[in-house]
């Protein structure tokens, strides 16, 4: 069956993109992205300063702020070293947080993960018709993703130390010294591709309802990953060059372009949902049906 559908997509590859784009539209996936957009704002910022507090007991934390810097800019293109300074103040004022507001960042750090299972929902609804998820695992799986995205900033901010330190360094050959600072750099590039890779594939395997193909989880990341990389570089350049926000918004100028990063995100990463759901509607329903409609009732 799988053979089948992939003989199919790739006999019709066009076919199949119209039928997603439909779906994807059918779906009201510009509305569900807007939705995870507004949350994702609302929750980056506690989520990167729970991350911060906790992981400085064990890292220096400008050392995990240079690392986000760098990282944060594959999400919010031109706009990461005016958060993370913002960031930096608050993270010099952590000793006189209270348990209370660690609470309350716990809180609205996990809203964009509740938020994105929700939409995933909309995406993946064939397989809520057929299972529900339970309130308390559904109440569980932001928390887990915070967690594993401290232990996985841990281990970048690790690793990109490692490949900083290797930049560093020269080597002789043919009578010349040569700087490994090039290969640094794509060593650090290479790790960021990594890691959004690894991050989408995990949410697509986990978000939706019941199991997913682990190969379907990652051909759904590779898509969005392509999608997302030159997106992200046509986002900076139109931001400083053609854009005319700063001069619109004023003040408002570093949320609105936030607000508009995390919003084209959105939308690729539910597409990159879409095109696995197609697939696997592919052997249920006919390619050209369109999608039943979605109901809301006791879905989570």
């Amino acid at each position: 069956m799988a053979g089948q559908r992939a003989a199919r997509v790739l006999k019709h590859p066009g076919a199949f993109i119209v039928q997603t784009l439909k779906a994807f539209r059918a779906n009201q996936g510009f509305l569900l992205a807007g939705a995870v957009a507004y949350y994702a704002l609302l929750s980056i910022v506690p989520l990167i300063m729970l991350a911060v507090i906790t992981l400085s007991h064990f890292i220096d934390p400008a050392v995990l702020l240079q690392t986000l810097t760098r990282y944060l800019e594959w999400l919010l293109p031109g706009e990461s070293k005016n958060m993370v300074d913002e960031l930096a103040a608050l993270v010099e004022h952590r000793d006189v947080m209270r348990w209370v507001s660690l609470g309350t960042m716990l809180f609205f750090s996990s809203l964009a993960f509740t938020v994105l299972e929700n939409a995933m929902s909309v995406i993946f609804h064939h397989r809520v018709a057929v299972r529900r998820r339970r309130l308390l695992v559904s109440a569980v799986i932001p928390y887990c993703y915070i967690l594993s995205l401290g232990l996985g900033l841990l281990l970048i901010t690790l690793v990109a130390g490692s490949f900083q330190a290797i930049g560093q360094e020269h080597v002789q050959l043919f009578g010349r010294e040569w700087s490994l600072g090039g290969v640094s750099g794509v060593l650090l590039y290479l790790l960021g591709v990594a890691g959004e890779v690894l991050l989408l594939t995990s949410l697509y395997l986990v978000l939706p309802v019941g199991p997913l193909s682990l190969s379907h989880a990652l051909v759904g990341a590779i898509i969005a990953t392509a999608l997302w990389e030159p997106t992200r570089h046509l986002l900076v350049w139109y931001f400083a060059t053609l854009s005319q926000v700063g001069t619109l918004y004023g003040s408002l100028t570093t949320a609105i372009v936030v607000l508009l990063s995390l919003e084209i995100g959105a939308t690729l990463l539910l597409l990159g949902a879409q095109v696995i759901a197609e697939y696997e509607r592919m052997g249920s329903a006919p390619t050209k049906a369109p999608p039943e409609p979605v109901r809301f009732d006791g879905q989570h």
